[in-house]
């Protein structure tokens, strides 16, 4: 190669070197920045506006972290329904050992919802882990409507799948103890519902039964105590 060939080489490269390094910084520039969720809080004192309070018929209480940052209508509608009492006496009608449980339909049957309309899918990144609450849907991606499970482990293939929405942050315990079935011959019932902002007591417990088929209640015991 001669000379002259070479110098024009190089001089039409170093000419060239400025417009690619700008061409790749103007790329860095337009690409969107990491999307940053909002951590889980595990203080029950905080914020309770965004807690959910299970209370369930085996006399134990759930506390779910409600996350807006992740999926804001999807927890706008589950603070409605709750307000709305849709969820109390609801039953877990889908319950997967070592997978999830499912509850948030008045008939039982895991085809029934509310009467809002279904929700745009909101999927997210935070993965599905241990305790997530995460919104059920039919086929379509946004058909969510009232329905929503807790997993038992982590299932990461639900990931951009389904709408996570929430994590337990009390009591996973208790979601442990909720009947396996589909749906469980004796199942698990969500007695009550609330958001804990609205500081709605705890239910009664149930009347239990003695051997002798008689049911006793509280009032009962409270009379037993007196004499």
């Amino acid at each position: 190669m001669s000379k002259a060939l070479i110098s024009t080489v190089l001089a039409l490269s170093l000419s060239l070197a400025p417009g690619l390094a700008a061409a790749k910084d103007k790329g860095k520039e337009d690409a969107a920045p990491a999307r940053v969720y909002a951590p889980v809080d595990y203080n029950l004192n905080d914020d309770p506006d965004n807690i959910l309070l299970l209370d369930l018929s085996t006399g134990q209480r759930v506390a779910i972290r409600l996350m807006p940052d992740w999926a804001p209508d999807h927890v706008e509608r589950i603070k409605q329904l709750t307000r709305e009492g849709f969820y109390n006496g609801v039953i877990f009608h889908r319950v997967i050992d070592g997978f999830m449980a499912q509850t948030g339909d008045p008939t039982g049957t895991g085809r029934g919802g509310s009467e809002l309309p279904d929700i745009k899918a909101e999927f997210n990144d935070m993965p599905h882990v241990r305790g997530t609450v995460s919104m059920a849907r039919a086929a379509s991606d946004d058909s969510a409507n009232s329905q929503f499970f807790i997993v038992f482990y982590p299932r990461f293939a639900l990931d951009h799948r389904y709408t996570n929405f929430g994590r337990v942050i009390a009591n996973m315990q208790a979601v442990d103890q909720i009947q396996r079935g589909e749906p469980p011959q004796n199942p698990t019932k969500i007695v009550q519902a609330s958001i804990a902002s609205d500081h709605v007591p705890p239910p009664p417990p149930a009347p239990v039964a003695d051997p002798a088929g008689q049911q006793i209640t509280a009032d009962m015991l409270s009379k037993s105590r007196a004499q």
